[in-house]
């Protein structure tokens, strides 16, 4: 049979999509919310040994955790062959060491619930570190795919004449992709950390930047605290208004409105997570990711 891919809200458009490219049955969960805090989740769609795809951006990840445990254990009990988890983002990978005592490593944990839930998982750009692949932390098979190429094209389709910026040093695996594709030059700025929304970035070399459209490059748009630091820098420099680019937009407490306010000219990011600044789909990137986790799963069943 084909497989049946549930698309949790918020993620509807991208499961749509999924589904058309895998010639699947598309159904989205329904869930409701009772008064007193608890969730009720539906799966109104033939399980039985079926491979069910839970299409489930993890935004907000302790609201959405355990109606994805439901939904995942209601698929099994109705006959599921095999689960997977397409988590376009995927929260909870930042925390991956002590910064305190006392502290949770909240990474492996996550994975580790993930892993219990799920049987395979695919998402796209997560937040790694000190950790360099997902494989060690999940029970799984667990593959990250990249959307700096959508973004790469949507760069150069709209923006004249860039200069990549990255906001600190771990955007360079970002910034360089993107350069490499683009053939655009880039530079890469130093952050300090002072507290969640207290945040100092260097200054960037005006010479590089002159004549240059601006356009600062990073993962993840959280608080923006970054990128409004950046972009009070190069409105100080003189330079024309940046474009910022982010792959996943959280945009927490008016984020977008606050770095648009700080001199942004365009919020770009990609549909991971819905928004209106949503300008690259990151769907021809998932595709063969699935594609090859159903296949590869198969492959096991069989063994």
């Amino acid at each position: 049979m084909t497989a049946l891919i549930v698309g949790f809200p918020g993620s509807e458009s991208i499961a749509t999509a999924l589904s058309e490219r895998l010639s699947g049955e598309h159904r989205t969960l329904a869930w409701r919310h009772f008064p007193d805090g608890e969730s009720l989740v539906t799966l109104d769609a033939t399980c039985q040994d079926r491979d069910v795809i839970f299409v489930c951006s993890m935004i907000e990840p302790d609201r959405l955790a355990l109606p994805l445990l439901f939904a995942a254990r209601t698929a099994r009990e109705f006959g599921a062959r095999r689960i997977g988890l397409v988590a376009p983002y995927l929260a909870y990978m930042r925390q991956d060491k002590r910064f305190h005592a006392g502290e949770a490593i909240s990474a492996p944990h996550f994975a580790a619930f993930l892993s219990w839930v799920v049987d395979w998982l695919v998402t796209v750009d997560p937040h790694l570190h000190r950790n360099p692949t997902l494989q060690p932390l999940f029970g799984i098979p667990a593959q990250h795919v990249s959307a700096m190429p959508a973004a790469a094209d949507w760069i150069a389709t709209n923006v004249s004449r860039p200069i990549l910026i990255g906001p600190d040093s771990e955007s360079v695996q970002w910034v360089a992709t993107v350069a490499s594709r683009i053939g655009a030059p880039m530079t890469v700025l130093q952050k300090n950390r002072r507290g969640d929304r207290d945040v100092e970035v260097s200054l960037p070399d005006r010479d590089l930047l002159q004549g240059r459209t601006p356009v600062l490059i990073d993962d993840i748009i959280a608080s923006g605290h970054t990128l409004i630091e950046t972009l009070g820098h190069l409105k100080r420099l003189g330079l024309p208004p940046a474009v910022c680019v982010a792959v996943h937009g959280i945009f927490a407490d008016n984020a977008d409105t606050l770095v648009l306010a700080a001199g942004a000219s365009r919020l770009a990011t990609s549909n991971t997570i819905a928004h209106a600044s949503n300008a690259f789909d990151i769907t021809a990137v998932l595709l063969p990711a699935v594609t090859a986790m159903l296949r590869q799963a198969a492959e096991r069943s069989v063994a």
